[in-house]
Order: C-alpha cells, then structure tokens, then sequence
C-alpha cells in the first residue's frame, strides 16, 4: 500500500541495547524485518564514526535485506571519506548526511550547510552520480533549504526536533518556521521529510505540513516496543499519520 506520507523506521536503538551488553540480541536487522512487516515504508540506520550502535555488518546485512523486500534503506552518515566509501560500496536506496559529533547522545541540531558548501557540494555529487537519493538532515530555515538547494540535494529532512521539546506560544512559532521552510523547499524542487523526537501527537502534527513526503521515527518506537511490541506501535503511528 502507498501511503500519502512515507514512515522511515530507525533501528539505531535497538542496536544501543544490543552494544550495551555485546552479543547479538536484540538483532536490528530483526527489528527491521518486522518494521518492514508491520508496514513501514523503509528503513532507516546511522552509521557513526564510532560505531557506538550500528555496525559495518549491520549495514551489510541490512542492505541485503532491503533489496530483498524491495524497500528502500537509508544511511545516515556524516560527511567524511569514510562514510562516502562506505556508501559507495553498498549503494542504498538513500544517503542522508547529518552531523556527527563524538560527544553527542544523539543527532543535536541540523547540518550546517550554508557556509560549508564547498565541503558537502561533493560528496552529495558523489552520492547522486552513484544513483543515490541525498538528503541533507538541517535545520528548518530559508538559509539552510537554500544552501541544500546549492550543493545538488535532492531532498532535504527537516530536524523536528525543537519542535518537539517546545510547548505553547514557542511551538506555535517553530510549527510556522517548518511551514515555511517546507514551503520554500518545494518551490525549489527539493522533497521534504522530517524527523527528530517525533511521537504520536507531534507526528500527526507535521501531516498538516503538506509538502512533507515522509517521517522518520526512530527512538519514540523502539521505546514503545518495549511495552506494546514493534508491529503495535508502527500500527499506531501510521494511523495517527493517516487520520490527518
């Protein structure tokens, strides 16, 4: 079934439960073939520099797993030759670049483009000449959506972050500031999704942004799977999305 909007899963998590203890279990690539399953349109995996959840073998494996379903993978990677070699080689539906650093929890903010252009502009050229779709992870402003516009982008992903964390007058504010930079990226011809902190409410939220084609969600699902299983919180998601 296609969706009016696209729902990306991210398994990083699962593997930060498997890394805590080493071993194999829980097993990401489980996770995603019940993702896939439970009728996530795709997946989604970051491979940091340091490896601190998915590994080389999961993306090898989870790219295997994807061609097989016909389901498109996209890799989250920082802009480093490192990451380009890797995603040379395995080619996956989709390249999102983000910002990477070490002392981070988690993805912190958008990836500054404006000003760094001549930086990123090839390795997104390399990206799309391998036939991939690149997606560049900034910050919704007018600046950043030029700037991804600049470099050859094809898509740009929204940090919905801010919005998440906020409440009030201030989301209200940070709902219009997606609006508009959503806005301006399709008047340019780049596709827009968005993704960071989303959980049921704020990702309905987003469905009243119509120039947003997907969401990826990651650590609000694998949090509830703890409770009510993968395939029950992906069912919930994708009908909050789709009553909207």
């Amino acid at each position: 079934m296609t969706h009016p909007v696209r729902l990306g899963v991210n398994i990083d998590h699962v593997a930060t439960v498997r890394n805590a203890r080493g071993g194999i279990h829980p097993d990401p690539v489980r996770a995603a073939r019940e993702a896939l399953a439970a009728g996530a349109d795709g997946i989604t995996a970051h491979l940091r520099e340091d490896r601190r959840h998915i590994t080389d073998a999961d993306i090898d494996a989870l790219s295997a797993l994807c061609a097989g379903a016909g389901r498109p993978l996209n890799l989250e990677m920082a802009v480093t030759e490192e990451m380009l070699a890797i995603a040379l080689r395995h080619r996956p539906h989709a390249a999102c670049l983000v910002p990477e650093r070490r002392e981070e929890v988690t993805t912190e903010g958008g990836l500054a483009v404006a000003g760094h252009e001549a930086r990123i502009a090839p390795v997104v050229k390399a990206l799309a000449d391998a036939g991939m779709r690149v997606s560049l992870f900034i910050e919704p402003s007018l600046e950043q959506v030029e700037a991804a516009h600049a470099v050859g982008a094809q898509v740009v992903e929204f940090h919905t972050g801010r919005y998440c964390h906020l409440s009030g007058d201030d989301r209200a504010v940070e709902f219009e500031r997606l609006q508009t930079a959503a806005g301006r990226a399709a008047d340019l011809g780049l596709e827009v999704h968005a993704g960071h902190g989303l959980d049921y409410g704020t990702a309905a939220d987003m469905m009243a942004i119509p120039e947003i084609r997907e969401l990826n969600i990651g650590h609000f699902l694998i949090g509830e799977a703890v409770f009510v299983g993968l395939t029950a919180a992906i069912h919930r998601m994708r009908a909050a999305m789709d009553a909207n």
